[in-house]
């Protein structure tokens, strides 16, 4: 069952600022939804003891709280949570992880090399210039500490949903690679994820869709059809590096 919202309290570093997102994506990701169930599985088969050992954690890019709260509830541990976007924010589920409204770019010295554990989900693909954003989360990072990163797998793949949605650019997993190694974190472990559902994207590619409301891209279409998919997502092997809908990697910083 989906968690309703509550307020929270949110500390202001930064002035909120639109961010290349569309606000529809929150009403309808909810932590029962089949992929945000899938992604939070594929989580914890690939980095459990790398988030079991670690003492702050932080989200940049954290959103309605989604992970936040499932962290929370499976390992007990408070996440820092990072955003721009005060619509998000505001519909936050974590229940004892302090949120902010933050511009990582801002350097704030009171997060330098903070975190020993950062997770990035599904925002990289968002962000034009790659490299200083990834300058910038490194400042948050300690050092040897380890950033949790997912994001939407293949060019081939991206659609009129990418676009509503605000992406821009999906990855393969060498590309990704490529990436990080080029801003100084080594690749510890990675993964395709998804494969069951790429029937799935490419349907969603097939589609015509609203090029600000992607919903129809995402919406788990009721509680039968979402348990379904949530039943088929499972069925792969991990971790695989053959074709997915999602890339994940655990990635350590390089001093």
């Amino acid at each position: 069952m989906a968690m309703g919202s509550q307020h929270r309290a949110v500390k202001y570093l930064s002035d909120s600022m639109p961010v290349s997102m569309g606000d529809w994506w929150f009403d309808i990701a909810t932590s029962d939804h089949f992929w945000i169930r899938r992604r939070f599985e594929v989580m914890r088969q690939l980095a459990d003891s790398v988030i079991r050992n670690s003492r702050r954690a932080g989200e940049i890019g954290c959103g309605n709280g989604l992970l936040q709260r499932d962290i929370e509830d499976r390992y007990g541990l408070p996440v820092a949570g990072f955003d721009l976007n005060e619509v998000a924010l505001q519909k936050n589920l974590s229940r004892h992880s302090p949120l902010y409204c933050y511009n990582i770019h801002q350097l704030n010295p009171e997060f330098r090399a903070h975190f020993d554990l950062l997770l990035l989900f599904d925002v990289l693909e968002h962000i034009e210039d790659e490299f200083g954003f990834l300058q910038s989360v490194k400042f948050h990072l300690a050092d040897s500490g380890t950033l949790l990163i997912n994001v939407p797998a293949h060019r081939f793949f991206y659609s009129d949903y990418d676009r509503a949605a605000g992406h821009v650019r999906r990855y393969s997993a060498s590309q990704l690679g490529k990436v990080v190694e080029q801003n100084g974190l080594k690749v510890r472990a990675l993964t395709y994820w998804g494969l069951p559902l790429v029937p799935l994207l490419l349907i969603r590619k097939a589609m015509n869709m609203n090029s600000t409301n992607g919903k129809a891209g995402f919406d788990s279409r009721g509680p039968a059809v979402n348990t379904i998919l949530s039943w088929l997502a499972r069925w792969e092997p991990l971790p695989q590096t053959l074709l997915g809908t999602s890339v994940m990697a655990v990635l350590e910083k390089q001093n």
